[in-house]
């Protein structure tokens, strides 16, 4: 029996939902919300569901099993908290919210309902990534030395003046850091490690009336002694596919996009060639890199069959709420750092205040 979906939230991210939903054997796409309830009409007769005006009513279908929620980052809490409270496993689109207290919200109404809760950070199911963490947990890297990742993207001005929500700290949480490069930060966590010590600086510098920053450095410690970097930027014209080096006693790698363009180990293995071989390919998408629509369905599509099998299975989905959370948690102390002008130390007590 298929599994239903609802999705909360019409905007562009919504159409990858569905797409996704549709390429699934076992999934449909039951119904969607929007508070606009004329988008919420045509993206319903476009994707084949039932158009919702009220949320509680489509919460209240009982053909629906999963809530997938699309909406802005900074409105993602109270949509998933009902959604858990009507018996709901719930997929929230990333980053998971963009306070440590909203997060802590969605994850705690999750657990009292016995619902699943998962965090769409997709680029952790391409081949390239996938391939690379196995490397590292099979120890090939040796002792981990260094960590960067790279998001130099770019955004018209268009583009946030557009989006009412875009570029503020009440909905968008953040500006590149937050909005395009959490999936990089993810992805450097995951595969390092822990981060126990943060010194970030951002700044906005190409943007005109938006709050947040659109250009950020920071430098990290992880818990194994590792340093690393990350760089974020929506004002890096055209707009460069994202980057992650990978560094250890023992090996190199380094990952653009979904391609490998460097798989170098101190003692090889028969599968390296394969690897190289398979993965090396230019990657077909830019991921974004200058249009936010410019990016497949594909790794939504695996993370949907993975939390289809989790709840068949009884068990977690392989990102779930906690693990969403820490990506908002490191991107967070970023920010205290640059606001504070200091070194700032993880895990964070409490969410960072932001100047007025």
């Amino acid at each position: 029996m298929a599994i239903g979906f609802g999705i909360v939230g019409t905007g562009m991210i919504a159409q990858f939902h569905a797409k996704a939903i549709a390429a699934i054997p076992n999934a449909r796409l039951v119904g969607a919300f929007d508070q606009n309830p004329a988008r919420a009409e045509a993206f319903a007769q476009e994707s084949a569901c039932q158009a919702y005006s009220n949320l509680e009513e489509m919460l209240a279908n009982s053909e629906i099993q999963v809530i997938t929620i699309c909406t802005p980052s900074g409105a993602h809490r109270d949509p998933a908290v009902a959604a858990a409270k009507a018996g709901k496993h719930v997929l929230v689109e990333k980053p998971l919210e963009i306070t440590l207290a909203r997060c802590d919200d969605i994850i705690n109404a999750c657990k009292e309902a016995g619902t699943l809760l998962g965090a769409i950070l997709p680029s952790r199911f391409s081949a390239a990534n996938l391939a690379l963490k196995a490397a590292i947990e099979a120890g090939r890297f040796g002792k981990l030395t260094l960590g960067d990742t790279y998001v130099k993207w770019w955004r018209t001005q268009e583009y946030y003046d557009q989006g009412g929500w875009r570029g503020t700290w009440a909905l968008d949480g953040g500006g590149s850091y937050m909005n395009q490069a959490i999936h990089n930060v993810d992805l450097l966590r995951w595969f390092m490690g822990e981060v126990t010590d943060v010194c970030g600086l951002t700044s906005t510098i190409a943007h005109e009336r938006i709050e947040v920053e659109d250009v950020g450095t920071a430098i990290v410690k992880f818990k194994n002694g590792a340093l690393g970097t990350l760089e974020a930027t929506t004002a890096a014209y055209p707009g460069l596919l994202k980057k992650t080096e990978i560094h250890g006693t023992e090996g190199s790698a380094i990952v653009e996009q979904d391609s490998v363009l460097l798989w170098d180990f101190k003692n090889p293995q028969p599968e390296d060639d394969a690897i190289r071989s398979a993965l090396s390919k230019s990657s077909e998408s830019t991921g974004g890199a200058a249009d936010p629509k410019a990016i497949s369905f594909v790794g939504h599509q695996r993370q949907f069959e993975d939390f289809i099998a989790a709840i068949e299975a009884g068990r977690q989905p392989m990102i779930d709420g906690e693990e969403g959370r820490k990506s908002v948690e490191l991107i967070l102390a970023i920010y205290q750092s640059a606001w504070e002008g200091k070194r700032i130390s993880l895990p964070l007590s409490q969410d960072p205040k932001r100047p007025e």
